[in-house]
C-alpha cells in the first residue's frame, strides 16, 4: 500500500482556504437572518419555524452530497471540487439576491436556498481533508480548517458593524433591509466565491486509481450494502415508526413547540424508508442512493457510533449557549431583562463581542494548542481537555459578576469550539474507509442537527416549568451536558485513532 505525500503549510492552507469564505456566509446568515425576518414583518414567535430551515436542510443535503461525491470523478475538476464550485455559485447568488427581498416569504425561501448551497460546499470539504492528507496529518489538517472557520466567523460577524462605522446606513428605511446588511451580504458572496475558487485552482485531487492504492482495504465486498439491508428485520423499522409516533403524541400532550413534529416526522420517515430499502434488498435489487444511505447509517463503524454520542451531547450544549447567552448577559450583567430596558442594546453588542472572542480564540487554538496537545496526549484526550474547557467556561457564568470577566469565560469556550470542529473529524477521517468518507461525514451531521432540534423545542419548555425567570440556569445545563460529552469521549480508545507524531514540514 502506498502512502500519501506529506503536505507542507502551503498545501494545508490551499486545501482548507475555501472554508474561510463558506464560514463568512454562515456567519452572515446566523447573525442577520432573524433581523431580516423581523424587518420584513415576522414576529418573535414565528422565528423558530423560519429558522428550522437551517438544521433541517443540512440534515437532508449532507448525506446526499456525501454519497454523490464518493462516486464522482469529473477528470481535471476531480471528486469533491465539483460540489465546492456548484455550492459556491448557488450560495453567492443567494447572498446577492437575499437582501433585495421585500416580502417575508421570499426571504424565507432564499434562506433555504442559501443554507442548502452552503451545505453543498461544506460537506465535501470535511471529506476533502481526509482525501488529501495522510493519517498523521489529520489533526493539523482539521486544525487549519478550524482556524479558517474561526476567522471567517469573526469577519462575517463584525462586517456589518464595520460598515456602520464607515458611515453606511444601519436604518431599516420603509421597512426594508438596511444598507449595512445588504452590502455585507454582497461582500460575503464575493468572499465566498473567491475563497472556494482559490481551493479549486490551487489543489489537485488524487484520481480513483491513486485513492485505491492508498486504501488499506480497497475492495468493497460484493453486495455488502445489499446484505446488510437484507439481514435487517422489519421489526427494527417498526420501532422507528412507533418512536416517531410517540414523539408526536408527546408534543401534543405536553404542548411542546410545534417544530418538534419535524423530529417525529424524520424518525418515522427513517423507519418507512428502511422498510422500502429492505424490501428492495430482499427482492435482489441493487441499492439505490436511498439504500446506500440507510445501509451506511445502519452499518456505521463502532468508533463512529461512539463519536456520535459525543457529538449529540456537545452540540446540545453549543445550541443552548447560542440561544441563551443573549438573555443571560442582558439580565445578569447589564440589568436589562427585556428589550425595553435602557441597556438592552448595549448588552446585545457585548454578546457580539463575546462571540467574536471565542471564534478568535478558536482560530488561534486550532493552530497552536490543539496540534501541540494531540502530538503529546493523542487526539481523543485532546478532545476531552477541550470539552472540559468549554464546561468550565459555561460554569463560570455563575462565578463572575463583571461583564468584562466573561472574556475569560469565552477563552474556555473558544478552546472547546476549536476542538469540536477539529478533533472528531480528524479521528473519524483516520478510521473510515476512503471510499465512504463522504457519506459517513454527511451522516455524522445527523448528530449535529438532531440535538439542535431537541434544544430548540424542549429547552424552552423545561425553563418555563422550572426556571421561568432565571435563564442563567441554561448555562448550568450547558456545562453539565458538556461534561457528559467528555465522559462519553472516554469510550473512544486511544489505540483506535492513532496519534499525530510528526509536525508539518515547511
Amino acid at each position: 500500500m502506498l502512502e500519501k505525500p506529506r503536505q507542507n503549510w502551503r498545501g494545508l492552507w490551499n486545501i482548507s482556504f475555501g472554508f474561510f469564505g463558506i464560514q463568512i456566509g454562515f456567519a452572515l446568515q446566523n447573525a442577520n437572518m432573524s433581523r431580516v425576518f423581523q424587518t420584513l414583518g415576522s414576529s418573535l414567535d414565528d422565528l423558530p419555524a423560519l429558522w428550522v430551515a437551517a438544521p433541517l436542510t443540512g440534515l437532508l443535503v449532507q448525506p446526499i452530497i456525501g454519497h454523490m461525491s464518493d462516486r464522482t470523478w469529473l477528470g481535471r475538476l476531480g471528486r469533491r471540487r465539483p460540489y465546492f464550485l456548484t455550492g459556491a455559485i448557488l450560495a453567492t447568488l443567494a447572498l446577492v439576491v437575499m437582501p433585495q427581498a421585500h416580502v417575508l416569504l421570499f426571504a424565507a425561501a432564499m434562506l433555504w436556498v442559501l443554507d442548502a448551497s452552503l451545505n453543498i460546499s461544506m460537506e465535501p470539504f470535511r471529506a476533502f481533508v481526509g482525501d488529501m492528507l495522510r493519517k498523521d496529518q489529520h489533526s493539523i489538517g482539521y486544525a487549519v480548517q478550524t482556524a479558517f472557520i474561526g476567522a471567517g466567523a469573526v469577519v462575517g460577524s463584525i462586517f456589518p458593524n464595520i460598515l456602520e462605522h464607515l458611515g453606511v446606513s444601519n436604518a431599516a428605511v420603509g421597512g426594508q433591509i438596511p444598507d449595512t446588511v445588504r452590502f455585507a451580504f454582497w461582500f460575503g458572496g464575493a468572499a465566498l466565491f473567491l475563497s472556494v475558487l482559490w481551493t479549486i485552482v490551487t489543489t489537485r485531487e488524487y484520481d480513483p486509481a491513486q485513492m485505491a492504492s492508498f486504501d488499506r482495504d480497497p475492495e468493497e465486498a460484493h453486495g455488502e450494502t445489499i446484505r446488510v439491508l437484507a439481514a435487517r428485520t422489519y421489526a427494527n423499522c417498526l420501532t422507528w415508526i412507533v418512536a416517531g409516533g410517540l414523539i408526536a403524541i408527546g408534543v401534543h400532550r405536553f404542548d411542546l413547540q410545534k417544530e418538534m413534529y419535524l423530529l417525529a416526522a424524520l424518525v418515522a420517515g427513517y423507519g418507512l424508508a428502511s422498510i422500502f430499502v429492505i424490501w428492495r434488498a430482499r427482492q435482489g435489487r441493487g441499492a439505490a442512493m436511498l439504500g446506500h444511505i440507510v445501509g451506511d447509517f445502519t452499518g456505521m463503524p463502532p468508533l463512529m457510533k461512539k463519536l456520535a454520542l459525543v457529538q449529540f451531547f456537545t452540540w446540545s450544549a453549543l445550541f443552548i449557549m447560542w440561544i441563551n447567552t443573549g438573555p443571560v448577559v442582558a439580565q445578569y450583567f447589564f440589568d436589562a431583562p427585556n428589550r425595553d430596558s435602557p441597556r438592552f442594546q448595549e448588552a446585545g453588542q457585548w454578546v457580539d463581542t463575546l462571540f467574536g472572542v471565542y471564534n478568535g480564540v478558536a482560530a488561534v487554538a486550532a493552530l497552536t494548542l490543539l496540534p501541540w496537545l494531540a502530538a503529546r496526549i493523542g487526539q481523543a484526550r485532546t478532545h476531552i481537555v477541550g470539552l472540559l474547557c468549554g464546561a468550565a467556561g459555561y460554569a463560570s457564568f455563575f462565578i463572575v459578576h463583571d461583564a468584562r470577566a466573561l472574556l475569560v469565560s469565552e477563552v474556555g469556550i473558544g478552546i472547546a469550539w476549536a476542538s469540536i470542529l477539529a478533533m472528531p473529524y480528524a479521528i473519524l477521517a483516520s478510521s473510515l474507509p476512503p471510499r465512504k468518507l463522504g457519506i459517513y461525514m454527511g451522516l455524522f451531521n445527523v448528530f449535529v442537527v438532531v440535538p439542535q432540534l431537541l434544544v430548540a423545542t424542549v429547552m424552552g419548555s423545561i425553563m418555563k416549568a422550572w426556571f421561568p425567570t432565571e435563564p442563567i440556569w441554561t448555562m448550568a445545563f450547558a456545562a453539565g451536558v458538556m461534561v457528559l460529552a467528555a465522559l462519553a469521549m472516554l469510550r473512544v480508545r486511544e489505540d483506535s485513532v492513532g496519534r499525530q507524531t510528526r509536525g508539518v514540514p515547511v
